[in-house]
């Protein structure tokens, strides 16, 4: 059995989680990815960035990589996070469900075998390595407490134990072929009638403890797959799009450290902006740029509580001197990020170096500042804010804005060149201020109104004057700059001017003209020397979605109707989005958190500006 079917791309993976991480599943029923016992843990599956030496537990037909599979197709449980991959042979068809139940003091994944139909010779292939891929552990065939066979893998503080109907034989013998001594890992093949189930479970534990009680695989599919429906059937969202819309929120959930609230950006580190390129960044962080979406998004569609656990992070999280705060932090607000290149690992399709950490942690970026004052004024209007708490912090924020604003930054894209006085990032300021202000005024809150007030207007009159270019008929990604950038296009949905204001309605020509390539935005001109990397990268998909809600905000409906839906055939067979998108392939760490959340509030947007029909109901799509 070769190590891939050939030809896997980011896109041919599906995820699984439990709300503290997530494995990516690729469509040959192998596990290339997964950090234990959270999100930014070091990986023990780590062949997505390397090969299967770096570790991954595959089950799947028996010379399925040879043209064995005649037809595979998967799919989510309708409402949850639980996978089913079908694969048809000339001999049958092979169900494989995988699913990690929420953790109750355990972290496990589950691995469900079923024949449909005829009989499959199935082949697993287990090779665990630790320390993201490069630590091989000590495996032992062994009992546990209970006296249930095990395989065991130990090495330094980190253990898994391996249960199942059938499980690798362990032999440490240096002549013992193909078993343990020629590759390190562990394979073995069975044959699944129709009928038949035959289940695994994997459970991470510290090497110091004893091993942990066994999961009944069924009992606990089933406890997954009510969690998850339970979840999904609270959203109050009812207009159109719903299954994209209810696909993109379970993967916001699924991508929530549930102990502290916090969402990481994506599952992934180093998967490649683009293939060979060096734009390859840790994402398993949580940034402030995420904090207004996803309030937004969770209040809008009745999840309070998800909205009230996210709120209440991004304050644990900027809490102290506002000097300080960053653009992102740890699952439960760590502020050390320091990022390193590792050795031992590959890359994506060679795609070198692979991080962990972000620099980016250290980065002055003045649009953080906007970023919280939004989030904090949608969560003040749920009822979600304790103001003796959070209005003192803000304010002390809002004096640092005041002596920084006119300061230079790194903008959103956190680029690695020179600071620059970038549109996006003023707009913002103006947006902290705006925020400060309403909050101050609606709900009685002390505050140097007048002053903000004054800040407030005179960075909308500056922006409107330095950062618009009458030769290009556009805002322009910097002062002084002819270049442009996607990110002005969030302009009208901040409020900072009406959607159909004429220099609006032009900047959405001039970055279509400039920008767009089909239904795809690029972030910004590669030729605009920003960060000072290799220029290679794929169009960002949140930047095609603001693009959908801009034209929504400007009065095209109908051609942000065509875009938004071109745009949702850009997901994976089970609707799942990464970072960019290069016109044929997916590109960036996946799921991305930022894509999701900006489909959702493209969908949010056009379902309140689609018209209303006869029948009072919006026309179907």
């Amino acid at each position: 059995m070769r190590p891939h079917e050939p030809g896997l791309l980011i896109e041919d993976h599906a995820v699984i989680g439990d709300t503290h991480t997530m494995a990516l599943v690729a469509r040959d029923g192998s596990i290339d990815w997964l950090c234990l016992p959270r999100f930014d843990a070091a990986a023990c599956f780590a062949s997505l960035l390397g090969d299967e030496q770096n570790g991954r537990w595959q089950l799947c037909p028996r010379g399925l990589a040879e043209g064995a599979v005649l037809r595979t197709s998967r799919r989510y449980l309708d409402g949850t996070m639980v996978l089913e991959t079908e694969w048809e042979t000339a001999t049958g068809v092979v169900r494989l469900i995988d699913a990690m139940p929420p953790r109750n003091g355990q972290t496990a994944v589950l691995r469900r075998v079923e024949g449909v139909s005829g009989e499959v010779e199935m082949a697993l292939r287990f090779t665990v390595r630790f320390a993201y891929g490069t630590a091989v552990p000590w495996v032992t065939r062994t009992e546990d407490g209970a006296g249930h066979p095990v395989l065991q893998a130990i090495a330094g503080p980190d253990a898994l134990v391996l249960r199942g109907d059938l499980l690798p034989e362990v032999d440490h013998s240096s002549d013992t072929r193909p078993h343990q001594e020629d590759d390190h890992a562990h394979h073995a093949y069975f044959t699944v009638r129709a009928g038949d189930t035959v289940d695994f479970s994997l459970m991470w534990y510290p090497s110091h403890e004893p091993v942990p009680h066994p999961h009944d695989v069924g009992e606990a599919l089933t406890q997954t797959i009510e969690y998850w429906r339970a979840w999904s059937d609270a959203s109050t969202y009812d207009g159109p799009w719903g299954e994209a819309v209810e696909r993109s929120l379970l993967t916001l959930k699924a991508l929530t450290y549930a102990p502290t609230g916090g969402i990481v950006a994506a599952a992934t580190t180093s998967l490649p902006e683009w293939i060979g390129g060096s734009r390859n960044w840790d994402y398993r962080f949580c940034w402030l740029r995420d904090a207004t979406l996803v309030l937004l998004a969770m209040l809008s569609v009745g999840y309070d509580q998800e909205a009230s656990e996210w709120c209440h992070w991004l304050l644990r999280a900027v809490a102290g001197s506002p000097e300080q705060m960053q653009i992102l932090y740890g699952l439960a607000g760590e502020r050390m990020l320091p990022e390193l290149e590792l050795e031992g690992l590959s890359g994506y399709e060679g795609s070198l170096p692979v991080r962990i950490g972000n620099g980016a942690s250290q980065q002055f970026q003045l649009d953080v500042f906007g970023e919280v004052f939004s989030a904090l004024h949608a969560a003040r209007g749920a009822g979600l804010v304790d103001d003796d708490v959070a209005w003192p912090l803000q304010c002390a924020i809002m004096r640092r804005l005041v002596k920084v604003m006119d300061d230079p930054d790194y903008g959103l894209w956190e680029v690695r060149g020179e600071p620059r006085h970038f549109t996006h990032s003023k707009v913002m300021v103006w947006v902290a201020f705006d925020l400060a202000v309403i909050d101050a005024q609606t709900y009685s809150l002390p505050a140097d109104v007048e002053l903000w007030t004054r800040m407030r207007d005179q960075v909308h009159a500056e922006i409107c004057e330095k950062a618009w270019d009458e030769g290009i008929g556009a805002f322009t990604q910097s002062y002084g700059s002819s270049a442009l950038d996607a990110a002005v296009l969030i302009m009208a949905s901040v409020g900072f001017l009406p959607g159909d204001d004429p220099r609006l309605v032009s900047t959405i020509d001039a970055v279509s003209a400039r920008l767009r390539h089909g239904c795809l935005v690029d972030r910004y001109e590669s030729d605009s020397g920003i960060d000072g990397l290799d220029a290679g990268e794929g169009s960002f998909l949140a930047c095609s979605f603001w693009l959908v809600s801009a034209l929504a905000l400007a009065g095209r409906v109908d051609e942000a109707t065509e875009l938004f839906e071109e745009l949702l055939t850009l997901r994976n067979d089970v609707g799942l989005l990464a970072e960019e998108h290069d016109g044929t392939r997916m590109l960036g760490n996946f799921p991305q958190a930022f894509s999701h959340l900006a489909l959702i509030d493209a969908a949010t947007t056009l379902a309140q500006l689609r018209p209303i029909g006869a029948n009072g109901k919006q026309p179907a799509v």
